[in-house]
């Protein structure tokens, strides 16, 4: 039977069953996508405190042992004692912050915004006005 051959009550109630069905899959897919955005926030706070560690281990390893050796390097060019640690703690420095800079990337509002239901909600309005009219 063709759909034009349908009584109204049934293309009504069609159209009630698919609406319903529709909106059923729109849920899973926006649960599907904000669950794929939680995981990037768990990602992202998983680097944060990794890149924090990693600065704050690498800096008391690194300026206990590297500033030995570095001190003895610069012993012919420099007596001055600081000028060693300062230059490991510098590069420590560095290297935590481009850690913690991919952490708050991975963190900003753009990265987590469920697109993909957001457009797919705006088609599924479109289709069903046209559906109404």
């Amino acid at each position: 039977m063709k759909n034009s051959d349908k009584p109204i009550t049934g293309l009504l109630s069609d159209l009630a069953r698919e609406t319903s069905d529709l909106v059923q899959t729109e849920v899973r897919l926006a649960k599907a996508e904000i669950s794929e955005k939680i995981n990037q926030i768990n990602s992202g706070i998983v680097s944060l405190i990794t890149g924090g560690v990693v600065a704050f281990v690498g800096l008391l390893f690194l300026l206990q042992a590297v500033t030995i050796v570095l001190a003895q390097l610069l012993e012919p060019i420099t007596q001055q004692p600081w000028v060693a640690p300062l230059i490991v703690g510098v590069i420590v420095a560095i290297i935590g912050a481009v850690l913690l800079q991919k952490g708050r990337r991975n963190l900003k509002a753009e990265a987590l915004v469920p697109k993909r239901s957001a457009e797919s909600l705006r088609h599924d309005r479109e289709l069903l006005r046209e559906q109404y009219k």
